[in-house]
């Protein structure tokens, strides 16, 4: 159940909205490519980019539960200036709920031999993120599912872990887990453009109960042949190739006020591939700036007055120079 008024209107919880659509990824393993395995505690596993094939639709589906059911993602034709590939569309009405208190990925889960970043919404059951002071949302729920970007599928005791921070037994607890190198893992990551930009809102000190719908779309990038390359390329998708629409309700000197300072190109560091930058910070996250994190171009419509502002742009030259040119 959810706990405080939260951001959603639904009586449902993320974490059994996304329980549902694991089950019926569940009974479309073998069409999906995935494979669907039990620790010894009773947590089930969906490989859907370790050593399962997966795929585009795993992955399509992948960032459907991980936004909880609450966002649309589709693969469509991409912009042949930017990248002469598909695109990744993530279109949500409820971008509070689906992108923040679900999809972010804002959980570092660490064990001996074992890194993973956990998104999903078994974060608002775990609620352990300021985040979920700051949005007033958390759950109680009976079962948790989560999403876990890693190189290997989880021991029973990251599983014990988790369960325990959700407060669920061990058997409630649903994980999907895939590389960042894999089709499915590859467009998890992609869909995650109006998050970014959702994410840099909250950094500006905005008041996100105002979003009321957002739109994204980024370019998918190839498959890489290792997880650190496969980083770089999905990231640089959003820092350099996304468009985000947001509608909201505000004023609009605050919108213009706030316009420059939303997109990627606010960063210093704007302009060279997320590689590049993440090897200068020895590969530390949190020694990067975080104004990089954002889309390349971000696009307000403000409902209250009807007026739209917008600023970045795309960035071509970076896009190829990171998904290995043509």
């Amino acid at each position: 159940m959810i706990t405080t008024s939260g951001p959603s209107a639904s009586s449902i919880s993320l974490n059994h909205r996304a329980r549902e659509r694991c089950e019926s990824l569940i009974s479309r393993a073998a069409e999906l490519r995935m494979e669907v395995t039990e620790t010894s505690g009773g947590t089930r596993c969906l490989d859907m980019g370790i050593s399962a094939a997966g795929g585009l639709e795993a992955g399509r589906l992948l960032a459907e539960v991980c936004l909880a059911g609450l966002a649309q993602v589709e693969i469509v034709p991409g912009d042949d200036q930017l990248w002469p590939g598909p695109a990744i569309i993530v279109r949500t009405d409820h971008p509070v709920a689906a992108c923040m208190a679900s999809q972010y990925a804002g959980w570092r889960i660490t064990d001996e031999n074992f890194f993973a970043m956990g998104s999903g919404p078994m974060r608002a059951a775990a609620g352990r993120e300021s985040l979920f002071d700051d949005i007033g949302y958390r759950e109680n729920p009976d079962v948790a599912v989560g999403v876990l970007e890693a190189g290997s599928l989880p021991p029973a005791s990251v599983c014990q872990q988790i369960a325990d921070a959700c407060r669920v037994p061990i058997d409630a607890l649903t994980l999907l887990v895939a590389r960042t190198a894999s089709q499915a893992g590859g467009v998890q990551v992609v869909a995650r453009s109006v998050e970014t930009a959702l994410h840099k809102l909250h950094e500006l000190h905005f008041d996100l109960r105002q979003v009321i719908s957002g739109f994204g779309v980024a370019p998918l990038p190839p498959v890489a042949r290792d997880d650190l390359t496969a980083l770089g390329r999905t990231n640089d998708a959003v820092l350099y190739g996304a468009t985000v629409n947001l509608w909201v309700r505000s004023e609009d000197a605050r919108l213009e006020d706030l316009i420059n300072r939303i997109p990627s190109c606010a960063s210093n560091d704007f302009g060279a591939p997320f590689g590049e930058l993440f090897a200068r910070c020895g590969r530390d996250f949190y020694r990067m700036d975080p104004h990089l994190f954002s889309p390349a171009r971000v696009v307000l419509h403000n409902l209250q007055s009807g007026h739209t502002f917008a600023a970045g742009q795309p960035c071509p030259d970076v896009i190829r120079q990171s998904f290995g040119g043509l």
